[in-house]
């Protein structure tokens, strides 16, 4: 007997409301539809298990069609199926309050943010159908059942001839949505968001044996560690990012207590060390995916990477604000943070040079996951690790010594730690330094100065960083300063930069006339004001005249304009080691090369 009934919720305007804000993606859809299927062969199953029903050894799965002609795409299971009194209370009943609760909360406020909300998954299929109908027969003795609904304020409920237990949902796509009916697109859905479902799922089902699933039911990362080869973890990581450079390493994550938690966390080789690349890092609820990158469950630096992590514990229907105020995401999210520090102490403590080889693929990521994550600093803070301009790689106190660690020794001064941020432009500083058995840091990464800050700031009586062009250390000096006003007037007639300070020194080396040294926090202070565009980056120099140098101690003895080439020259060669000379800069400097070629010839 067929049956007509009214849906109770006051709104003609539903509809349009849940294409609008139910799911940010109304290719979602198919996921929802399919989740259901997978739902009702689990529970199927359980039955069997559990000796209530039984069943023959069956190929449980989802069979997904689509037929142009007729505009329908089909999804069916083969799972416990419905009575009459089920589908009117499963999907007309808590399906349609449901949206009654939707209407209320979100028709106003908007929809931002969601995930899935009051059992409203069947429903994502009225953003692209204009009709919907389904046809199940549940494993009980009770006759099949064919539901049909628009959707609106109608459905209407009959016996129908399915044979097969299991259901069957029919969308009648709607003409401005044809394109859900084009089988590759389909067939790149479940891919997406059915890759690792736990049965089968198959896209044009001939039911000849031909066809092979589009999903892997058994995925690397729900096996143990123990089990699973570096060759098996890479071609997962290959199938499942499209990335076929190699990644450096991983980290596998598998626990029961307190949460269930399984994945596969992935540091990928970096593509341009000037960048951090937004990784990807897909979320499933048992093997439904849900999202990528929710940073509510996953810290926001581990972003950087390319991972999978199923959490059972974390609903398909659930809100965003609920994932950030719900404690068991919050435990989840530490956990992950630790298992990510911990594998990256035991590479530094058990295989250094490993370590050493991919330390400058992972640095921008430990760096950045130090400045957004406290608890991930603190863990991995001893194992930061940099290269030196002899090309070494020391820790923090292995460079400068047991000072920097943070101790009760308040009051002292801090370590200088000199940087560099450009090997090829402060050569002539990097040069100094070897020469007089002095060192450096390389940090020429754009995180770099944000980090050094954030160092400095953690450890404000341990540390302090000085570019390496930030002034001369007294190992550099021979003796004491001395003034000489005839030279450094010499040099001022001839520098047309009134903010630069000249002063004369004694240096060790004698090859290089002069050197341009400028202050580390008013550099630092000049540059910030240049990104917010306070100041155009000029800052005040000090022009440090070598003594000791040959050219230099003969400067006052020769004719005036002598002095004034040599004088300016020796300030282009000081200001093209510390940047890059301006185009008038540059013009004047080969200038006065030509004319000490033209001298040299004669």
């Amino acid at each position: 007997m067929k049956r007509e009934g009214n849906i109770k919720i006051s709104s003609e305007n539903m509809m349009p409301i849940i294409k609008k804000w139910l799911y940010s993606d109304k290719d979602i859809f198919l996921r929802e539809i399919v989740a259901n299927g997978i739902d009702a062969i689990t529970k199927f199953k359980k039955l069997v298990s559990m000796g209530e029903v039984h069943a023959d050894n069956e190929d449980y799965c989802i069979k997904i069609s689509v037929d142009k002609k007729e505009k329908t795409l089909t999804v069916e299971d083969n799972g416990i199926g419905m009575t009459a009194d089920e589908i009117e209370k499963y999907i007309t009943q808590i399906a349609f309050s449901g949206a009654s609760d939707f209407l209320q909360k979100y028709e106003k406020a908007g929809g931002d943010g969601i995930i899935g909300h009051f059992g409203l998954g069947f429903y994502s299929v009225y953003m692209v159908s204009e009709n919907v109908e389904i046809f199940t027969k549940s494993y009980k003795d009770a006759c099949a059942v064919h539901w049909e609904s628009d959707g609106n304020a109608t459905y209407t409920i009959e016996e129908c001839d399915k044979q097969t237990r299991g259901t069957k949902i029919v969308l009648h796509i709607s003409a401005e949505e044809k394109e859900f009916l084009d089988e590759n697109i389909i067939k790149n859905l479940v891919r997406k968001y059915c890759s690792f479902m736990p049965y089968n799922v198959y896209v044009s089902y001939k039911g000849d044996g031909k066809d092979e699933p589009l999903n892997s039911t058994s995925p690397l990362y729900s096996k143990s560690p123990k089990d699973c080869s570096d060759d098996e973890y890479k071609k997962f990581y290959t199938d499942t990012f499209m990335d076929y450079n190699e990644p450096i390493f991983w980290v596998h994550l598998n626990m029961d207590y307190p949460f269930k938690l399984k994945g596969i966390l992935y540091f990928p080789k970096v593509k341009n060390k000037l960048e951090l690349e937004r990784g990807k890092v897909k979320l499933y609820c048992n093997q439904v995916f849900i999202a990528d990158n929710i940073k509510e469950v996953i810290p926001e630096f581990l972003m950087l990477l390319n991972g999978v992590i199923d959490c059972p514990d974390i609903p398909l229907n659930v809100s965003r604000s609920f994932l950030q105020n719900d404690k068991q995401v919050q435990k989840i999210n530490k956990h992950i943070t630790k298992k990510v520090a911990d594998k990256l102490i035991s590479l530094y403590k058990c295989d250094r040079a490993k370590f050493e080889s991919c330390w400058e693929d992972i640095a921008n990521f430990v760096k950045f996951g130090c400045i957004k994550d406290n608890d991930f600093y603190e863990k991995v803070k001893e194992i930061i690790i940099y290269k030196d301009i002899n090309s070494n790689f020391r820790s923090l106190v292995e460079f400068a010594g047991a000072k920097t660690a943070e101790n009760d020794d308040k009051g002292s001064n801090p370590a200088s730690v000199y940087y560099v941020s450009d090997v090829d432009q402060q050569a002539q500083y990097i040069k100094l330094f070897k020469d007089e058995g002095l060192n450096a840091i390389l940090c020429d990464n754009f995180i770099d100065p944000h980090f050094l800050s954030f160092l400095e700031y953690k450890m404000p009586d341990k540390l302090k960083f000085l570019r390496i062009d930030a002034g001369l250390d007294n190992a550099l000096k021979n003796g004491e300063a001395t003034e000489d006003s005839i030279l450094i007037d010499i040099f001022k007639n001839e520098i047309s930069d009134n903010k630069i300070t000249i002063k004369c020194e004694a240096l060790k080396s004698s090859e290089i006339p002069a050197v341009i040294v400028v202050d580390e926090y008013m550099r630092r202070y000049s540059e910030m004001g240049q990104i917010y565009g306070m100041s155009n980056g000029e800052i005040a120099k000090t022009l440090i005249i070598n003594t000791n140098n040959e050219i230099v101690s003969k400067l006052k003895d020769l004719e005036e304009n002598k002095q004034k080439f040599i004088a300016g020259y020796i300030y282009l060669l000081a200001l093209s080691s510390f940047r890059k000379l301006t185009p008038e800069e540059s013009e004047q400097f080969q200038k006065n090369c030509c004319v000490l070629l033209k001298d040299f010839a004669k």
